[in-house]
């Protein structure tokens, strides 16, 4: 199996959203975009899959080898010899592929977060540098087209601590900030116990508020010159809006169940998005 093969198989078999928004791009940027994609989910998994902590310390500390390898021209894992050839012709930073380990190491560090700056911070890790990557190889040809990315990564994180917040329970992480708990009057107990409530009602809209604030942040510094070239981004945040309303839909019964979108209407929110340029 070639590298681009393996990396094709991780992003198929993932199911995520993302991969509807890959499906229209160029041959090459397809390509760079399914490794970089793989390499997310292959470092995020290093921290989900570990049942040793110390284990996944240790992983996490090869690949942070294994990236100053691939900066050197010498890859040794599928995804980054993927990766490795995309680096200068997209403009890929090295610092960034670090500062998205940084942020699975957070997931070691803490599974609690006071505010939201603090959540911010880790959303920047995570999902910020990550459209901060994704908008290079998609074609930026303005530094707002950055700014846009890094604004947009936030949106989808947002959205999908909204999504996951039973799912992430049961692993013992509560990512929504104590002090807006505490606000509304919900406890971590709560969160950890499944038991839904008007007032986790009530947090989830004021969550759901915020994100719907970041999407429109974004939306609003994507300069018109990279819009087209920046469709997949708007692809997944179709599809990630829609899915973000269909929670608000169903009271935000997400400690139950994790709510999700089939595939057929990823696709149709895809091909809409697309030809709507």
């Amino acid at each position: 199996m070639s590298p681009d093969d393996y990396c094709q198989q991780k992003a198929a078999q993932s199911g995520s959203s993302f991969y509807y928004s890959f499906l229209f791009l160029p041959t090459e940027r397809r390509r760079a975009i399914t490794a970089l994609y793989a390499f997310c989910r292959e470092v995020d998994d290093t921290v989900d899959e570990a049942t040793d902590e110390s284990v996944a310390r240790a992983k996490l500390a090869w690949w942070r080898k294994e990236i100053g390898a691939m900066l050197a021209g010498a890859p040794t894992h599928p995804v980054t010899k993927a990766l490795e050839p995309h680096l200068v012709p997209y403009s890929l930073d090295g610092k960034h592929l670090l500062a998205i380990v940084d942020g699975m190491e957070m997931d070691l560090n803490q599974t609690r977060y006071l505010d939201y700056p603090a959540l911010k911070r880790y959303c920047w890790h995570v999902a910020g540098v990550v459209g901060i990557l994704s908008a290079s190889i998609f074609g930026a040809t303005r530094p707002e087209t950055l700014d846009y990315a890094e604004r947009l990564g936030l949106a989808f994180q947002l959205t999908n601590i909204i999504r996951d917040v039973g799912e992430d329970a049961r692993k013992g992480r509560i990512y929504l900030p104590i002090s807006e708990l505490q606000q509304f009057q919900v406890t971590a107990a709560d969160i950890l116990n499944a038991r839904h409530s008007d007032n986790f009602e009530q947090l989830m809209a004021f969550q759901t508020e915020r994100a719907k604030q970041a999407y429109e942040e974004a939306y609003a510094v994507l300069p018109k010159e990279d819009r087209r070239a920046q469709r997949p981004g708007l692809i997944m945040a179709s599809i990630y809006r829609t899915l973000l309303s269909e929670i608000e839909a169903d009271r935000f019964h997400v400690l139950e169940h994790k709510i999700s979108l089939t595939p057929i209407r990823k696709l149709w929110l895809a091909w809409k998005t697309y030809v709507r340029g």
